[in-house]
């Protein structure tokens, strides 16, 4: 903790992180093919040849309950088909240029009722969620950001606006590094100190992503689905940084919307993943996160759901319920050689 890092690289097979002091108890270390700029690089290693990783005080499992305050422009200067970042009530979506009431205000319904719906709930559970944010939610809908810092829930970067996706300026590096830069400044402001975690609106970054967190000072990204463990991504300027995964599986989006799942069976499926995870961590640590979406998860026919799930993960007694910065931190001091 509060060290000060160094990459050293060795042939070009193994990068490592150590601390400048000498110790090299808290190294990192991943096969690696090369370091390029703008091209994000992480290693394969399945779970099973990892070395085992362990929660705090035996914890089995880290859950993650991620609210996220969304907020989208209600027309774009456009024709072609505005996507906003999620999926749509009604399915014939409308040319950016033409306001596309039935779609805005689905989702508005988060902002106005279901996110306070979700708050209390989760105020009488006394559980903390994990949430993101679009830097304009801070100025069109500050009353969520705010409800969310007096609570001293985590608040982590989630993009400019949620349908300006950053995959769309790919090949625009110097465009995506404002929009990210600009977010980053506006959420200091807010906050009163810089992001250390993002997540990119639907999920979209490019191969640059990283690269330009990373030089901000940021720890880690969230947009990687595809593990159950946190781990080293590589990037151009060898700083320490983290997948922590999110998942568009376990998320109000998929189930519910999506896949139109029952109130019943939205539930049932979040406990049946807590269950399986749960028993895997007994030999090795996993993460759990939960995407929920006001409009979706807070509307009154499902919040039923979302109780009666975390009621069940209060009962089990090596349920880690952490901020994502909290796994960030105890992942760089504790995690050391976890993925060589």
């Amino acid at each position: 903790m509060g060290l000060t890092w160094q990459a050293v690289t060795k042939g070009d097979k193994t990068r490592r992180f150590y601390p400048q002091d000498g110790q090299r108890t808290a190294s990192l270390a991943w096969p690696h093919r090369s370091v390029k700029t703008g091209s994000m690089d992480y290693p394969y290693i399945p779970i099973t040849q990892r070395a085992p990783l362990h929660w705090p005080d035996g914890k089995r499992v880290a859950l993650v309950l991620t609210f996220n305050l969304e907020t989208w422009d209600l027309t774009k200067d456009t024709t072609r088909a505005y996507y906003a970042g999620g999926p749509p009530i009604l399915p014939d979506v409308l040319p950016g240029n033409v306001a596309d009431f039935p779609n805005y205000t689905w989702r508005e319904y988060g902002q106005r009722v279901g996110i306070w719906r979700l708050i209390e709930l989760f105020d009488e559970l006394g559980v903390a969620a994990s949430c993101t944010t679009n830097a304009v939610t801070f100025e069109r809908r500050r009353a969520m950001t705010d409800a969310v810092l007096e609570r001293g829930w985590e608040l982590l970067a989630h993009n400019w606006e949620q349908g300006e996706l950053l995959s769309d300026f790919a090949h625009e590096p110097a465009k995506e590094r404002e929009i990210v830069l600009r977010t980053l400044d506006a959420y200091a402001k807010h906050v009163g100190r810089p992001a250390k975690g993002w997540l990119s609106s639907s999920l979209r970054s490019t191969t640059q992503t990283a690269d330009i967190l990373a030089e901000a000072g940021l720890e880690f990204i969230c947009d990687m689905m595809n593990d159950d463990q946190p781990y080293p991504l590589t990037v151009a300027g060898g700083q320490r940084f983290l997948s922590i995964p999110y998942s568009n599986e376990i998320n109000d989006f998929t189930l519910l919307t999506r896949r139109n799942y029952t109130t019943d069976q939205y539930r049932d499926i979040l406990i049946e993943e807590l269950d399986v995870l749960y028993a895997e961590g007994e030999k090795t640590a996993r993460i759990m996160n939960v995407g929920m979406h006001p409009h979706v998860s807070g509307r009154a026919h499902r919040v039923r759901a979302v109780r009666e799930f975390i009621q069940y993960a209060k009962s089990l007694p090596h349920v880690w319920w952490p901020k994502r910065e909290e796994i960030a931190a105890w992942y760089f001091a504790q995690a050391g050689g976890h993925m060589s």
